[in-house]
C-alpha cells in the first residue's frame, strides 16, 4: 500500500488514531518502511513537560501495524503478540516521528523495528521491537 491508500485505510478502520482531529498521520512510505507522525500536544504530555511513555508506545505499535499493512495490504486482524521498548532520552514536546521497518515478514508472524525521534532531530528518544500475528489469508 502506498502512503495515500494506507492513510485512507487507517482513517476508515482506525478512527481512534487517524483522521480529522486525530493525532496520527502517515508521513511516508517507501521500500524501506513507514514513517508515522504523532502530533503530540498537551494530551500527550506527562508531568515535567515531556511526551508520555504510553503515547510513545502507542506511536511505535501503530507504526508497526502500518509497516505490515504497507507490505501485505489491508489485514484488519493483524495483532501485536510481543512489544518491547527502550526509552533512551526525554523527547521535547512537539511532533514525534516513528520510522518502522520489517525485520522479518513471514506467513503468520511479522517482526518490526521502530525508531522514535523528535521531528527534525537525529538522536533517538526510544527504540522498539514488535512481533505481530498475521491471520491466515484466504487463497
Amino acid at each position: 500500500m502506498d502512503a495515500g491508500r494506507l492513510q485512507a485505510y487507517l482513517v476508515a478502520e482506525f478512527p481512534q488514531a487517524f483522521g480529522p482531529g486525530r493525532p496520527h498521520e502517515i508521513a511516508g512510505v517507501d521500500g524501506e518502511g513507514v514513517v508515522l507522525r504523532l502530533l503530540a500536544d498537551d494530551d500527550h504530555l506527562r508531568p515535567g513537560g515531556t511526551v508520555s511513555g504510553p503515547a510513545m508506545m502507542g506511536l511505535a505499535d501503530i507504526a508497526a501495524y502500518a509497516v505490515i499493512l504497507a507490505a501485505i495490504g489491508p489485514v484488519p486482524l493483524a495483532v501485536t503478540t510481543n512489544f518491547s521498548i527502550n526509552f533512551l532520552r526525554r523527547p521535547a514536546p512537539g511532533p514525534l516521528l516513528a520510522e518502522a521497518s520489517l525485520i522479518k515478514l513471514g506467513q503468520r508472524l511479522a517482526v518490526c523495528e521502530i525508531a522514535l525521534r523528535g521531528e527534525g532531530e537525529e538522536e533517538l528518544c526510544a527504540h522498539a521491537v514488535t512481533t505481530y500475528s498475521i491471520p491466515p489469508r484466504a487463497i
